[in-house]
């Protein structure tokens, strides 16, 4: 039996689905952009690239946790 992924990362397959791009590239698409902080990365995903609120924090968190090696 597999533990299923929990936190952020567990939004991850939903969100290629509704989006239709891989969460390798809204990864890439944060680590380089230009803001830095979750708050502010959040809102740019938002504005640029169109994920609802939540979607948008799950990639910043998961993104900025996996920069940690959390």
């Amino acid at each position: 039996m597999t533990d299923a992924v929990k936190g952020p990362a567990g939004y991850l397959p939903s969100i290629e689905r509704k989006y239709g791009r891989p969460a390798a590239e809204w990864i890439d698409l944060i680590r380089s952009s230009p803001p830095t902080g979750h708050t502010e990365l959040v809102n740019w995903l938002k504005a640029e690239h169109g994920p609802v609120h939540g979607h948008a924090g799950a990639l910043v968190a998961h993104t900025l946790a996996e920069a940690r090696g959390k």
